[in-house]
């Protein structure tokens, strides 16, 4: 059961980057791109329908209108062009993190607190 839940979770981030790319191809309907600018806006909104700090039912709201929006709104995308997007979400979402880059914004970070602590240890009122 775990699996199938993780592979669900899958396809749904998926098909989110999905929509995303198809909402800006000239072939998928005014309305369907419409619908998925809302559900985007509706989860990145900071005002939910029931509030978040209700505990429970307030991310209630949020399993189930985020997923059965993004259903509708790939419902809407015509099939073959949610097909090519599908195909291009999971060519983007499978590409491999980069170690060395993350090294170097570790090592950035770590670099600038010592810059940060060093400034206020040398200018600070004594």
């Amino acid at each position: 059961m775990l699996s199938s839940l993780k592979e669900w979770a899958r396809n749904l981030k998926r098909d989110s980057y999905a929509l995303y790319l198809a909402s800006r191809d000239p072939r998928v309907p005014w309305y369907a791109k419409a619908l998925a600018v809302a559900i985007a806006a509706y989860a990145l909104s900071p005002i939910d329908l029931i509030p978040d700090f209700i505990p429970v039912i307030g991310y209630l709201d949020d399993l189930i209108l985020l997923p059965l929006g993004i259903w509708l709104a790939v419902s809407l995308v015509p099939p073959d062009v949610m097909a090519e997007c599908r195909i291009r979400a999971s060519v983007t979402l499978q590409r491999p993190a980069s170690r060395a880059g993350m090294i170097a914004i570790i090592l950035l970070w770590i670099a600038g607190a010592f810059a940060l602590a060093w400034a206020i240890s040398a200018y600070w009122p004594r």
